[in-house]
C-alpha cells in the first residue's frame, strides 16, 4: 500500500490510500480510501506507518532523557591531560590506580574536595559529572582512592624525573621557592609547629619546596616536615637537580631567605651550579655604610652594576624602584602618625587628674600593645617612669631607612657576558611566577589545604597530586589565555616598560580586554574557574525512545560559541 496524490482539475489534489496488484501478468492499481479530508500531521504519519515506521501512544514521550550530567570543562581538562601526555606520565594504559589518579587530578581542578567526595562524585549512582564514565571507572571507594594515593607517591620520583626532562635542560633557570600549609590533627609525623604563613596559629604545618622551569611551568615537589627552616631545604633540590634529573650546570634562582651565604658556600658552589638571589636588607645597609652603595648611582638610571669585598667573584646589581619608594614612604608615614595618636593617648592617661595610669610596668604593656600593633618600635625614643611618659620620633633612624626606600639587590655568580643586569633582574623577578603556582595551589583553584591525611607518603602524595593538577591547569591556562583576563601581548607589555626596574605594565590588548570584558571575537572573558563552570553547562545526555527503551544512546548538548572557541583553543575538533 502506498500514498499518491492525484491531480484534480479545479481543486486541491486528491489524497488516495492505493495498492497495487497483478491480474494476469499485469500490474494494476486500485484506490482502498479517501485521504484527502486528513490533516497534514495525521497524513505524514501514516506514510510514515507504511514505511516501516512504528506508532507511539499520544501520551507516551518519543524521546526522554533519562540522566544528565555536566560534561564540558571534563571534555576540557581530561582531554589536555592525554593531549600533553600527562596519562602516559602516570602510568601504562589499563592501570585501575593510574586512572584512578588521572580523575584524582582532574577532580582536583574541576571540584577540588575530600576523597571521600572525589569517590561519590565519581561512582555512576552519585556522579556529579561524566568524569567517572568517561574513564570508565565504574564504582569507586575511598579506600581504593587511598590506594590510589600510596601508588602514587612510590611513583613520584619516576614522574617528576620524566617531567625535569621534558622542561629542564642544562644550562637553564631553574625557579625554586617554599611555601607551607596547615595540617587537622595532631598524628601526622610531618606535622610540626613553624612560621605559619597561612595565619593559623597552634595549628601544626608542613613545609613544601617548589621546582618550576623558567616559564613558571612546575617540574617537581617536595615536602618537609613544618620546622624546617626555608634554606634548608636547598640541599636536597641541588642533589635532586643533579642526581635524579642528570642536569650538569643550571642555574637556580631562589628568594633572598633561601639562598643564603651558608647555602651558596655548602651547597650551590660545592655542585658547581650558578645562582641568582638577592640581599637581604642588613645586608643593602652595610653596603651603604661600607660605601659600596652610593645614592649618586640613581641620579639618571635606576639601575647599576657594583662589587663589594664581601662578595667576592660576585656581581650585585643595585635597582631603585621610584614608585615603590613613594609608596613606602607614604605607609611609613601613616603608620608613624598613627602610632603618635594612640602613643598620646597613653601620654593623656598618665597625666590626667582622675585614676591617671601609673607604674612603669602598667605604662610599659600598654605602650608595648601600640607598638607590636604598628611594628614601629624602632623609630621611636621613649622615656617611661612610674609616673611620666614621655616619646619622640628617631628621625636619624627613619631617614636612614628611608634613604633605602624602593632599593634592592639582585645577587649572582654569573658573570655579566653570561647575564646582562637586565636579564638578571628579570629572572629574579621571575620568582613571582612560583608565588602564582602557591597561590593557585593553595587557596585559588586546586585547594591543598587544610591536609587531613595522617601518614606522612599520603601527605607527600596528596601534595604532589596538588602539584600535578596545577601542571595540568598550567597547560590550560596557556591554551586559553585569549578568552582569560591574562595578557596574551606580552612582547609589548614589556616594551611599555621604561625600565625592568619599574613596575610590569599590560598591553592595550589585556587592557582593552579587562575594561570591555570581550574578547576580540566578542566573546565574554572569564576567569579560569568561570570559564570552567560556563564549560560544565555542556552536558552529556543518556536518552531512550520510545520505540527501543531498552536500548540508551547519548547525546552531547551543542556548544555555544564561547565553549566551541575554548574546544578550539585547547586542540579539540569537537567536545569528546
Amino acid at each position: 500500500m502506498y500514498i499518491e496524490s492525484v491531480p484534480n482539475r479545479g481543486s486541491p489534489p486528491a489524497i488516495l490510500l492505493r495498492e497495487s496488484y497483478r491480474d494476469r501478468g499485469k500490474v494494476k492499481k486500485r484506490t482502498l480510501l479517501n485521504l484527502s479530508d486528513w490533516p497534514h500531521e495525521r497524513i505524514a504519519g501514516f506514510k510514515m506507518l507504511l514505511n516501516g515506521g512504528t506508532v507511539i501512544p499520544k501520551d507516551q514521550e518519543a524521546i526522554t532523557i533519562v540522566r544528565s550530567l555536566p560534561h564540558g570543562h571534563v571534555a576540557a581538562t581530561l582531554g589536555t591531560a592525554r593531549k600533553i601526555g600527562l596519562d602516559r606520565l602516570l602510568g601504562p594504559n589499563g592501570n585501575r590506580c593510574r586512572d584512578l589518579v588521572l580523575a584524582l587530578v582532574v577532580s582536583r581542578i574541576l571540584d577540588p574536595g575530600s576523597k571521600l567526595a572525589a569517590a561519590r562524585a565519581l561512582s555512576p549512582d552519585t556522579a556529579t559529572s561524566s568524569l567517572g564514565e568517561r574513564l570508565d571507572l565504574g564504582m569507586v571507594d575511598e579506600d581504593e582512592l587511598y590506594s590510589a594515593l600510596d601508588w602514587l607517591a612510590v611513583r613520584q620520583p619516576a614522574i617528576e624525573t620524566a617531567l625535569a626532562r621534558r622542561h629542564l635542560t642544562g644550562g637553564m633557570l631553574v625557579l625554586y621557592d617554599v611555601s607551607s600549609s596547615y595540617l587537622e590533627g595532631r598524628c601526622c609525623p610531618l606535622a610540626q609547629f613553624g612560621y605559619s604563613r597561612d595565619g593559623k596559629r597552634g595549628k601544626r604545618q608542613i613545609v613544601y619546596g617548589l621546582l618550576c622551569a623558567a616559564d613558571g611551568c612546575p617540574v617537581a615537589i617536595e615536602v618537609f616536615e613544618g620546622s624546617t627552616a626555608d634554606p634548608m631545604t636547598l640541599s636536597n633540590q641541588v642533589g635532586k637537580l643533579k642526581a635524579r634529573f642528570g642536569l650538569d650546570h643550571v642555574v637556580l634562582v631562589g628568594d633572598r631567605g633561601m639562598i643564603t651565604q651558608a647555602r651558596i658556600t655548602e651547597d650551590l658552589t660545592a655542585a658547581g651550579l650558578d645562582w641568582i638571589t638577592a640581599l637581604r636588607a642588613p645586608a643593602i645597609k652595610a653596603l651603604r655604610q661600607a660605601g659600596a652603595l652610593q645614592m649618586s648611582l640613581f641620579d639618571d638610571r635606576d639601575m647599576a652594576a657594583i662589587t663589594a669585598p664581601d662578595f667576592p667573584g660576585e656581581r650585585l646589581i643595585v635597582c631603585r624602584n621610584r614608585t615603590l619608594a613613594a609608596e613606602r614612604a607614604r605607609k611609613r608615614e601613616d603608620l608613624l602618625a598613627a602610632t603618635e595618636r594612640d602613643l598620646a593617648r597613653i601620654a593623656a592617661a598618665v597625666t590626667r587628674q582622675r585614676q591617671p595610669l601609673r607604674g612603669q610596668a602598667e605604662i610599659g604593656l600598654a605602650v608595648g600593645a601600640v607598638l607590636n600593633k604598628h611594628k614601629m618600635a624602632k623609630h621611636f625614643t621613649l622615656d617611661i617612669a612610674d609616673s611620666h611618659f614621655g616619646f619622640a620620633r628617631n628621625i636619624e633612624q627613619i631617614a636612614a631607612e628611608a634613604a633605602l626606600d624602593g632599593i634592592y639587590v639582585v645577587r649572582t655568580s654569573l658573570p655579566a657576558t653570561a647575564l646582562d643586569d637586565a636579564t638578571a633582574v628579570r629572572s629574579y623577578k621571575s620568582l613571582s611566577l612560583v608565588e602564582r603556582a602557591f597561590r593557585c595551589i593553595k587557596t585559588v583553584d586546586l585547594q591543598v589545604r587544610p591536609v587531613y591525611h595522617w601518614l606522612a607518603e599520603r601527605v607527600r602524595a596528596h601534595v604532589f597530586l596538588c602539584m600535578l593538577a596545577y601542571y595540568l591547569e598550567w597547560h590550560m591556562r596557556q591554551r586559553l589565555a585569549p578568552l582569560l583576563y591574562d595578557d596574551t601581548d606580552k612582547a609589548v607589555a614589556e616594551a611599555l616598560r621604561p625600565s625592568v626596574v619599574a613596575k610590569a605594565e599590560r598591553s592595550p590588548a589585556a587592557v582593552t580586554k579587562q575594561t570591555t570584558g570581550r574578547t576580540e571575537d566578542g566573546l565574554p572573558v572569564h576567569s579560569f574557574r568561570t570559564l570552567l563552570a560556563d564549560l560544565a553547562t555542556l552536558t552529556r545526555n543518556t536518552l531512550v525512545s520510545a520505540i527501543a527503551p531498552e536500548r540508551p544512546f547519548t547525546l552531547t548538548a551543542r556548544p555555544t560559541p564561547l565553549q566551541q572557541r575554548a574546544h578550539d583553543l585547547l586542540g579539540f575538533s569537537r567536545t569528546q
